[in-house]
């Protein structure tokens, strides 16, 4: 599934949080943990605010100590099947364009999600699947660990330096910056804490994402989040 690795600093790579960042599904995950949480006889507010900042099961632990850790997440993972296949939800504009600017084989998908569902996402809003998602299921560890994106440098024949991370959450953000990369944030009003730059969507950032990806070097990273 991955071409062999390419010499170190040939190229730049560029890795694509998902969720937030290419597809606008925050309306769809808050929708699901709501579902779940009435099932549950729980507040949706807050197990939604613990759902933020934690994987799945380390919010059950948090928020329902005593129910069964991997039922209630068969619940959760039917409540997001069922979102991926009737759910209304759109690309972020200008991620299609984005996506098939980029020559294949140098970006990736790195998301707390799970692969299938990436795929079915991005089946129905025409956007274009990469060789590489690193997804929950590939890594022990995820965001705000390095691990995720470690992974996905690792598998493209990547160092670090030469990878461009694009995030719009805080966890995200540190991951890439812990794994010694670019970060630069998108579809946030103000810049999430760490980001080398910001962009108020993603359609304002496609005209620089794409000139790092053509450039042979690796990108400086000097200079603190400045408003595109």
């Amino acid at each position: 599934m991955i071409s062999e690795p390419r010499p170190s600093g040939a190229m730049r790579y560029v890795l694509f949080d998902v969720d937030g960042t290419l597809i606008d599904a925050l309306d769809n995950q808050r929708l699901v943990w709501r579902t779940w949480a009435e099932r549950y006889g729980l507040d949706p507010d807050e197990v939604y605010r613990v759902a933020l900042r934690t994987r799945p099961v380390e919010t059950f632990a948090r928020i329902a100590p005593d129910q069964d850790a991997q039922k209630c997440l068969a619940a959760l993972h039917e409540l997001e099947d069922e979102d991926v296949r009737t759910g209304v939800y759109a690309a972020f504009d200008g991620a299609s364009e984005l996506l098939h600017g980029l020559q294949p084989g140098t970006w990736a998908l790195v998301t707390s999600n799970y692969e299938h569902r990436v795929r079915g996402r991005f089946a129905r809003t025409d956007l274009p699947v990469p060789d590489l998602v690193v997804d929950a299921a590939a890594v022990e560890e995820g965001k705000p660990s390095p691990v995720p994106y470690l992974q996905a440098a690792a598998r493209l024949g990547a160092r670090p330096q030469d990878c461009l991370v694009i995030e719009d959450a805080p966890s995200g953000v540190q991951a890439g910056l812990r794994a010694g990369m670019t970060v630069w944030g998108v579809n946030t009003s103000a810049p999430v804490d760490g980001v080398h730059r910001h962009f108020g969507t993603l359609r304002e950032a496609i005209p620089e994402i794409l000139a790092f990806a053509s450039g042979p070097l690796p990108h400086r990273r000097e200079g603190s989040a400045t408003v595109e």
